[in-house]
């Protein structure tokens, strides 16, 4: 798996470039088609819409031409003194009750004559009790439950309107054989408007049907809607009689607002819904157009994806070739470039390939060269540069440590004490010869303790001995070296800032290894400083600096110099705990 990813590794130019152009032609491929299946569906539904729209006009004129019908035997009706008589003349002698009844059966059968083309059936009920139909199968109602029903009741509240109403057997509701639609007026006197009867022509749903069932088609459906939102007919059985409020509101949009067409959600589907009122029916047209099926047949969605596959697939095999032979010598020069390892600027490549990259094997080995030679000179400048630095370092002895030290040394002659100005005088002179010596030795960890220790008593001897030093020394870090003057500035530091407002104390030096480092750590309990438990910055350090100059920075910078960014000085302290300063060098023998 290693070796499979490191050799991708090289081909990763490649790889991107490829991935770029398959995903910009697939995205081309995907947005032109997407872009062409709208632009034809749009076009499609304004299309459609103006084709439905004709269709949905010669449903309304099939629609007047029923109401015609209709009408013209309701005016034939009303006008008949023969029906009238029939309807409203009390009980009579069997002879004259016969005559009427012949005359109105006669009268009757002329009147359904203009509506047999459509099935009709005709039903008249006067409020003498009287009544008579030319087809009993229509209207499964007795008189006395036809008289107090809705249909009638109705048509009474409105009796100058014909009015379209629909009707469903409660005890056959699961049948839709029994839904009828029904046209029902009131018989009225025209000079008194007293009603003295009611007219009912009835058909079922399923005849109904015929005016429109010629021009509808799979996901191309017809739902018939009263002002209440019940769906009379429908060429979808399922919808008969059941509420559709949406639908309705729909219509209204579509008749108020002037559209040609709307596109809404209707029972789960994407629909285009047209409709037109029926001003006669007080019903609304309307016509729905099932989206998916619909530009199912128009666009041939298998097809197109399987001819944008086909560009996509041939598109891809050209590019891959093209990029393969652009990158192909960039890679073989990326995979010697690669072979370079880190601080190694010998490694020069061959230059292979075409005009171009042989060009730029060239440019990268001058640069090579180049780059050896300002290294090797950078090189020796920063190591003369240190040498430099840390020669300045060690050699700014403070005038004022010699003159208070040998003031001491004159005090303990004239004291009587010549012993311990004789222990002073080789501690002084062993302090300065480690401080002037060549500036690029090191000392062992023993060296730099008898160094501290003379420091130390110079300090006892001119102020006192207020402040003890103890020294903790692991042996197995006595054999290792350390820049001089390393710990020296810590001590001084904490022997003339530490104690300011205690009057004793004590510091403590500790060397030990961690971690693969030389840790040496300067510890006291003194003053301490305000650092809120976090590590002081090293450029708060104090201006007096009484033996070498050397500040606590100055340390800090000189290891830095010496051994690199993981090593250095870091301090903690706290208000009237004390300080710990940490050194951390790497484990140097020779």
């Amino acid at each position: 798996m290693r070796a499979i990813m490191e050799r991708f590794k090289f081909y990763s130019l490649f790889i991107k470039i490829f991935i770029v152009m398959v995903v910009s032609i697939i995205a081309v491929a995907i947005s032109a088609s997407w872009t062409t299946v709208r632009m034809s569906e749009k076009l499609f539904m304004e299309t459609f819409s103006i084709t439905n729209s004709k269709v949905i006009n010669q449903i309304k004129a099939n629609f007047e031409s029923f109401h015609y019908s209709i009408v013209t035997a309701t005016n034939n009706t009303q006008l008949s003194g023969t029906i009238k008589t029939f309807l409203t003349e009390k009980n009579s002698d069997s002879l004259r009750m016969f005559r009427t009844y012949y005359n109105m059966t006669t009268q009757m059968k002329r009147i359904q004559s203009n509506v047999d083309p459509y099935q009709v059936g005709i039903k008249i009920m006067g409020e003498n009790g009287r009544s008579y139909s030319t087809n009993t199968n229509n209207l499964l109602l007795t008189d006395n439950e036809l008289r107090n029903h809705k249909l009638t009741l109705n048509t009474h509240a409105e009796p100058k309107r014909l009015m379209y109403q629909f009707f469903k057997e409660s005890s056959t509701a699961t049948s839709t054989k029994e839904a009828v639609i029904v046209a029902s007026k009131s018989l009225m006197e025209r000079t008194t408007g007293d009603i003295y009867g009611s007219l009912y022509f009835t058909i079922h749903e399923k005849a109904f049907q015929s005016f429109y069932s010629s021009m509808v088609s799979a996901g191309n459906d017809v739902a018939i809607l009263n002002k209440e939102g019940l769906i009379v007919s429908s060429n979808r059985s399922e919808l008969l009689g059941q509420k559709a409020d949406d639908l309705l509101h729909d219509a209204k949009d579509i008749q108020e607002q002037g559209l040609d067409y709307k596109n809404v959600t209707f029972r789960d589907k994407d629909v285009i819904v047209l409709a037109e009122y029926l001003s006669s029916y007080d019903f609304y047209i309307v016509n729905l157009i099932d989206k998916k099926t619909a530009l199912g047949q128009m666009v041939d969605t298998k097809m197109v994806a399987l001819i944008c596959s086909a560009i996509v697939i041939v598109a891809l095999i050209v590019v891959f070739l093209i990029s393969r032979k652009l990158t192909r010598s960039l890679t073989l020069l990326t995979r010697q470039m690669s072979k370079i390892t880190e601080r190694n600027f010998h490694n020069y490549i061959t230059v292979t390939g075409s005009f171009e990259f042989q060009e730029l094997g060239h440019a990268y080995n001058y640069m090579l060269d180049e780059l050896n030679d300002y290294v090797d000179r950078l090189v020796q400048t920063q190591k003369e540069q240190r040498n430099a630095e840390l020669a300045a370092l060690q050699q700014q002895i403070n005038p004022h440590f010699l003159y208070n030290t040998l003031t001491s040394v004159k005090f303990l002659v004239q004291q009587g004490s010549k012993e311990k100005a004789v222990h002073t005088i080789h501690a002084l002179i062993s302090l300065l010869q480690n401080a002037l010596s060549n500036v690029s030795e090191t000392i062992t960890v023993t060296q730099e303790l008898d160094n501290l220790k003379s420091y130390v008593f110079i300090n006892h001897v001119r102020y006192g001995e207020r402040i003890r030093v103890n020294f903790f020394i692991a042996p197995d870090t006595i054999d290792y070296h350390v820049p001089k003057l390393i710990i020296q500035p810590f001590i001084e530091n904490a022997f003339f800032h530490a104690f300011n407002k205690k009057s004793e104390g004590y510091i403590h030096v500790l060397i030990s290894q961690e971690s693969g480092s030389l840790l040496c750590e300067v510890v006291d309990n003194g003053d301490g400083m305000e650092s809120g438990g976090a590590e002081l910055s090293l450029s708060n350090e104090s201006k007096r600096q009484l033996f070498t100059g050397i500040g606590i920075k100055n340390v800090h910078d000189r290891i830095i110099l010496l051994y690199g960014d993981e090593y250095g000085v870091t301090i903690l302290s706290k208000v009237n705990e004390g300080t710990t300063i940490k050194i951390r060098l790497p484990l140097i023998k020779t």
